[in-house]
């Protein structure tokens, strides 16, 4: 089922993820529709947080068009070690049509359990690095808005709520 992607500047984005404790046949249904989700969306990465969910949970996929899938499901994450910077170019599927360059680690390891509450490590880098932090990011309720200077952060904050308006209007 998709669901709903909250967009800025609602509130309930900035509600942190709490711990994924169960992960019986509601949490893979909530996987299921997260992934359902994203790709409709299209993204790369969708976290709980962004449909209204409180969960510690993000899912990515970060394969090129024409390659297989690359799914994967980040429960519980904790970021354990990074190297390095590198300005990247970052959209978020709850600032439609955003796009801001955001400086983030080139290198990250992190911790996290699987679908199934298996735990597992992964070192990565490149988008997959950027994606699994910005989700991250999300759960513990920071935006793409909180990492640019204050020019920047103005103006896509009154392109949002101009946005909305306009949605709210149009909903009317």
């Amino acid at each position: 089922m998709i669901r709903t992607i909250l967009h800025y500047p609602d509130k309930r984005l900035r509600n942190p993820g709490l711990p994924v404790t169960d992960f019986g046949a509601e949490f893979q249904a909530l996987v299921d529709d997260m992934a359902e989700t994203m790709y409709e969306a299209p993204g790369v990465g969708l976290a709980a947080p962004q449909i209204g969910v409180s969960l510690a949970l993000f899912v990515v996929d970060c394969a090129e068009a024409e390659t297989p899938s690359d799914f994967r499901v980040f429960a519980n994450p904790v970021i354990l070690q990074t190297r390095e910077t590198v300005s990247w170019p970052e959209g978020c599927l709850s600032f439609p049509n955003a796009q801001e360059d955001i400086e983030r680690a080139k290198w990250v390891k992190v911790k996290a359990q699987d679908r199934n509450g298996n735990w597992f490590e992964l070192e990565t880098e490149g988008l997959l690095a950027i994606a699994v932090q910005h989700e991250f990011d999300h759960l513990q309720g920071k935006l793409m808005i909180d990492r640019i200077g204050p020019l920047k952060k103005r103006l896509l904050h009154r392109k949002m709520e101009k946005r909305a308006t306009a949605q709210a209007r149009a909903g009317a």
